[in-house]
C-alpha cells in the first residue's frame, strides 16, 4: 500500500536541562510535503512546551505532537521522521522492541518516560514510518530550523496549537549572513527509497 509521503525534521529543547530547579523545554518540527504534480513543496511548522521538563521528554512530544497533527488529516502518510536526537531513533527502531516483548520492562530498571513512549507509538500507529538520525548544530537547515522553533517554545513557553503555516523559508532568508546554515537544503525523500514499516504495538 503506498501512502502519501511526508518529511518531518524535529527537534526539542530543555533551558537548563540537568540542572536543579525548573528547566523549560520545548518541541518543534518542521513538517514537508511535496505535490505529485507541480512538485512544490508545502511545509508546515509546529511547537509546543512545557515548564519543567528534560531533554529526553521534549523529544518524545516532539514525535507525539506531529503524529497528532498529521492524524488530524485522516489519512495514513509514509512519514520519514528526521531527528538529531539518539534516544528517539535508537528508541523507535530498536529499544522499544525489546520492551514490548518484555510487556514493556527493562532489564536495567524502570523504563523512562514509560507513557511518553506508548503515547508516541500510539500517535503513529496509522502510519508507516522511517527513522533517520542526523547531527545536530552541524548547519542542516531543517534541523537547525526545529531547533530554532524548539527554543523559542522553551524560552517563551508558547505552543502552535497544532500545524500552522511555515515561515521556514522566511527563516532561511534571515540567516544568509550567518554561519548557522552551513549545509545545502534537505532534499524531499523518494518513494524509491522509502524504508518505513508497519508496526502492531502491544500496549
Amino acid at each position: 500500500m503506498t501512502y502519501p509521503l511526508l518529511a518531518i525534521y524535529a527537534d526539542e529543547s530543555c533551558l537548563g536541562n540537568g540542572k536543579s530547579g525548573d528547566n523549560p523545554g520545548g518541541a518543534a518540527g518542521v513538517i514537508e510535503w511535496k505535490h505529485p504534480k507541480t512538485e512544490v513543496i508545502k511545509r508546515w511548522d509546529y511547537w509546543t512546551s512545557e515548564p519543567s521538563t528534560t531533554n529526553n521528554r521534549m523529544a518524545l512530544r516532539s514525535v507525539i505532537e506531529a503524529f497528532n497533527g498529521i492524524s488530524k488529516k485522516n489519512t495514513p502518510f509514509h512519514v520519514v521522521f528526521i531527528s538529531d536526537s539518539k534516544y528517539i531513533v535508537d528508541g523507535m527502531t530498536a529499544w522499544v522492541h525489546g520492551w514490548a516483548a518484555r510487556g514493556w520492562t527493562r532489564k536495567g530498571g524502570a523504563i523512562e518516560n514509560l507513557e511518553l513512549w506508548k503515547d508516541a507509538l500510539r500517535s503513529l500507529r496509522h502510519h508507516v514510518v522511517e527513522w533517520k538520525w542526523v547531527k545536530g548544530h552541524a548547519g542542516h537547515p531543517q534541523n537547525e530550523y526545529a531547533n530554532h522553533l524548539a527554543i523559542s517554545a522553551a524560552t517563551n513557553l508558547s505552543s502552535s496549537g497544532g500545524l500552522i503555516d511555515s515561515k521556514f523559508e522566511e527563516w532561511c532568508e534571515s540567516q544568509k549572513n550567518r554561519a548557522v546554515l552551513a549545509q545545502t537544503l534537505a532534499s524531499f525523500p523518494t518513494a524509491e527509497e522509502f524504508k518505513g514499516k508497519h508496526r502492531n504495538w502491544k500496549l
